[in-house]
């Protein structure tokens, strides 16, 4: 009958021995806007704010499902390039492989801030050949640079 306890304190203290020798998880810094395909079908043209520090970067994921014939385009367009700047561009699929068709991804944006003061960033997502929809979705990002 003491065995019962007795595995049970040795089990407890296993468990807290584990959970002690954890490191903690490092908690994201970085600034991000995210847009859902969701939102974007109840409200084509989104506007957001976004607050960061001189020298962060930071990143704006929009849903983006290119089986449709609609691209997000690569380049952002930036009001104030000397404020911030676009470091990169990627498309990331779905996580399930194989996606099944027409299962969107996200286009991710990574923006650094370079120096105080505000800068806005434009998104279009369009069919880009000729006589495709254009801006059939917009993302327009205001970003302040503290």
């Amino acid at each position: 009958m003491r065995i019962k306890p007795l595995l049970m304190a040795l089990v407890l203290a296993i468990t807290v021995l584990l959970v002690a020798c954890t490191a903690p998880a490092e908690p994201s810094s970085q600034a991000w806007v995210e847009v859902s395909c969701d939102d974007f079908y109840n409200n084509n043209h989104i506007s957001q704010m976004l607050e960061v520090q001189a020298g962060e970067a930071f990143t704006v994921k929009l849903c983006s499902n290119p089986t449709t014939g609609f691209n997000w385009l690569e380049d952002a367009q930036i009001s104030n390039p000397a404020v911030i700047e676009q470091e990169n561009y990627e498309f990331v699929g779905p996580e399930t492989e194989p996606p099944p068709p027409g299962t969107p991804g996200q286009s991710v944006w990574t923006f650094k801030a370079l120096k105080e003061g505000s800068s806005t960033i434009y998104l279009k997502y369009s069919r880009p050949w000729e006589g495709g929809e254009k801006q059939e979705w917009t993302c327009t990002v205001e970003v302040v640079v503290k």
